[in-house]
């Protein structure tokens, strides 16, 4: 308790010196002046080929800016290995290698950070694109960070007080083409560092507009090559705004450097879903099945306040870290029905008409703090050791309405006049806490014998959880579930010329089991026909996994990579049968969860990066990455791959400058492979179209650069199969309930953006 109110007390000293953003995981270089973070460069800005013995790729913000994106998810789209499963227009949970976004750990300037999802993770497109500094794919794992990264991590590096010397102002106007003249939006953004007192300071704050409109088309048939039931045609808008706060402080402290940082995002967003449904697929106003309008209202609050001490003690350097993270997650979901041409009684009756509502709030906060030491051992041996801490704190709460009440005007054809709801009571599973505390030591040794660089250590993970969940049984509502996992790591390189070298690295990683599958309460029909009750004694996935790569500089700044990877994970978190019968009786029952599977994961992957110059356009740049990936699990049919793992993702593309006219010009193109999944119940095989985007800029002053960006130029589609069971004996002998084709799509958008430094 004295810890937490000693570091609750040195937050509040933190967040009244400035709005900042995460602690900076890295120490940054000189600063940098604004006008280079804006004007066209007259040269091409490829990957950086780092020094780090883990293998790493790095992503500059000149990488990502000329496109425009409006945030991390969107820049992320041309890392290699990156895979969404998102709407169109969508880039919010990372799928490292094409896996679940839970095998991805996404850092924040090195350091975790909650996410709203039950599977732990974190959406980027919550961090809005002009807060990057740079971004690190980090494709294995070190005992110094978390090891919840069986796919491996993205480290998204945002600005501090040291990254900016002078400031800049962003202005810029959007537009969808969701209608004969589309919809318009804005962005504005203003960033500002530079010294302050004794140390330097960064401030910087933006608002941008964000719309995703999209169309929905679903047919359904009784079973594959059968009987046309109805078609569904809805329309689906997603309209917000996005608003962030950052700002870094830095400064010379009692002989050693002080960083306090902190970053605030406000996601506030509209989903407005509305569907006409058609009988025998006959799409006239006759054949009208239902009418249906549901909404969202969204509201998301991501806070990350940090505090860094480093100085030189104890014959070397140590640190101190204090942090404090939180995200809360608000929502309204409200859905009303009118039903037609359902029996032969006359339209309207009473209970032609359903209403639901559905309030979401969630809250996650963790409180960390760190102690860690590096010193020299003699000769280029160097030890690092320390220790870390983390208090998570979850609380859920998911109501909905007891009871809906209508008022039907006699004879009325319009539908109900009004209804209400009755009050709000918890769903099962969803009113609940949970309470998880991490000690996680570690030590690593690193050195240097030649051309060969290495690192290898040993972390100790232990956690504490105890799980609450107000809903379920009284004897089953409070369980206590600890774990603790040794995970040791190795990573090698070796120099074989001035422009070769090879990477080695091996590691042991955890996945630790979604919330919503700790809980005990029984869900009705929640798999199909089937109930379904969670586990809260699931103990964490483990995988050993080894990464082996080539890289090859070409040229002054071009890169040429090569990566092969493997992971075997033991203790899949798999659903099983527990044998009971379930609510819905006769050949009906009770799903659970438990560590029954094991599963393996590999792939290839590639990645370019160069300008032309060795044929004479050194202003002309490519990139080309390429991941082909596959996989291999046993489920209760058979073998099949992780569950929506993609085939591979495919990124290309180009810029050109034009130093004496002050321009340049270029163009990515994305294409993602297909994604197959398959749990009791339902099968989907899921498909996108290409994305291509291009930008165009001219530099009209000597501070000033104004940039034309156009994206989803190909109007990409997501397209999806559903196979559709009741029951699991029925799935497999392909006894179908339903079989659906739906795809949806959305135009493309641009942006017109004017950056000005001071």
């Amino acid at each position: 308790m004295r810890l937490k109110l000693l570091a609750g007390a040195s937050l509040a000293s933190l967040a009244s010196l400035a709005f900042a953003g995460a602690v900076q995981a890295q120490e940054a270089a000189a600063p940098a002046t604004a006008l280079e973070e804006i004007i066209v460069t007259g040269e091409p800005v490829m990957r950086n080929r780092t020094d780090d013995v883990v293998p790493t790729l790095s992503y500059d913000l000149d990488y990502f800016q000329r496109f425009e994106p409006l945030t991390a998810g969107d820049a992320l789209k041309r890392v290699p290995s990156v895979a969404f499963l998102s709407d169109v227009l969508e880039s919010d949970g990372v799928r490292l290698r094409g896996l679940d976004s839970g095998y991805t750990q996404i850092l924040i300037n090195g350091e975790r950070v909650p996410g709203a999802g039950v599977d732990r993770s974190f959406f980027v497109d919550r961090i809005p694109a002009e807060l990057i500094e740079r971004v690190e794919v980090v494709r294995s794992s070190s005992a110094n960070r978390s090891g919840d990264a069986v796919a491996g991590a993205i480290n998204i590096v945002l600005r501090d007080a040291l990254s900016l010397d002078g400031g800049y102002v962003r202005l810029g106007a959007l537009n969808w083409k969701d209608s004969d003249y589309g919809s318009w939006g804005g962005t504005y953004g203003a960033v500002w560092g530079g010294q302050a007192g004794p140390g330097r300071l960064l401030l910087g704050a933006n608002i941008q507009d964000r719309r995703n409109p999209k169309q929905k088309y679903s047919q359904r048939f009784d079973e594959p090559n059968g009987t046309l039931d109805n078609t569904e045609v809805q329309s689906d808008v997603r309209d917000g705004t996005d608003y962030s706060f950052n700002g870094s402080y830095d400064v010379d402290v009692a002989g050693g450097r002080l960083n306090l940082s902190g970053v605030f995002v406000r996601t506030d967003r509209y989903q407005d879903e509305d569907s006409i449904e058609y009988v025998d697929g006959v799409e006239t106003d006759a054949n009208i099945s239902t009418i249906n309008d549901n909404d969202v209202d969204i509201q998301t609050d991501n806070l990350s306040l940090n505090l860094r001490y480093v100085r030189e003690m104890l014959g070397g350097e140590t640190k101190f870290k204090l942090g404090y993270a939180s995200i809360k997650d608000e929502q309204y979901e409200f859905e009303y029905e009118s039903e037609f041409l359902r029996d032969a009684r006359p339209y309207p009756e009473e209970d032609r008409f359903t209403a639901d509502a559905t309030q979401t709030d969630i809250e996650d906060k963790e409180l960390s703090g760190a102690i860690e030491h590096t010193r020299p051992l003699g000769g280029d041996l160097e030890l690092a050791f320390g220790v870390q801490w983390n208090q998570k704190d979850r609380d859920t709460s998911i109501t909905a309405p007891d009871r809906v009440r209508f008022n039907v005007a006699n004879g009325s054809t319009n539908g109900a006049t009004s209804w209400s709801f009755g009050d709000f009571e918890g769903i099962p599973g969803g009113v609940g806490k949970i309470e998880e505390t991490r000690i996680d030591p570690y030590v690593m040794v690193s050195g240097e014998n030649g051309p060969a660089k290495w690192e290898a250590g040993l972390r100790y993970e232990t956690t504490d959880t105890t799980i609450t969940d107000e809903t379920a049984e009284a004897a089953d509502r409070v369980n206590d579930n600890d774990y603790a996992f040794l995970l040791p790591s190795d990573s090698l390189r070796i120099k074989l010329s001035e422009s070769d070298r090879l990477i080695f690295s091996a590691a042991r990683t955890v996945r630790r089991p979604n919330f919503d599958r700790l809980s005990p309460a029984l869900l009705e029909e929640e798999v199909g026909d089937n109930d379904f009750v969670g586990n809260p004694n699931l103990q964490p996935e483990s995988a050993w996994g080894v990464d082996a790569g080539f890289e090859r500089r070409l040229g002054r700044r071009g890169v040429f990579g090569v990566n092969a990877f493997y992971r075997d994970i033991t203790d899949l978190i798999e659903d099983v049968n527990t044998g009971e019968e379930g609510s819905g009786g006769d050949g009906t029952f009770i799903y659970s969860v438990d560590n029954v599977g094991d599963g393996q994961v590999w792939g290839v992957e590639f990645d370019l990066s160069t300008p032309l110059d060795f044929i004479g356009m050194e202003t002309t740049g490519v990139f080309l990455n390429y991941s082909w990936l596959d996989s291999s699990v046993d489920d209760f049919m058979g073998e099949r791959r992780f569950n929506s793992q993609s085939e591979y993702v495919f990124n290309a593309g180009f810029t050109h400058d034009i130093p004496t006219w002050g321009a340049a010009f270029g163009a990515t193109y994305r294409k993602q492979g297909d994604a197959l999944s398959r749990v009791v119940s339902e099968e989907v095989k899921t498909s996108y179209g290409a994305d291509l985007e291009v930008f165009i800029e001219k530099k009209v002053a000597e501070n000033m650069v104004i940039r034309l960006t156009g994206s989803n130029l190909l109007d990409s589609s997501k397209d999806e199969v559903f196979d559709k069971f009741n029951t699991e004996a029925e799935q497999i002998d392909r006894d179908y309930d339903e079989y659906e084709l739906e795809t949806e799509t959305a135009g493309p958008w641009y942006q017109l953006v004017l950056r000005m430094a001071f």
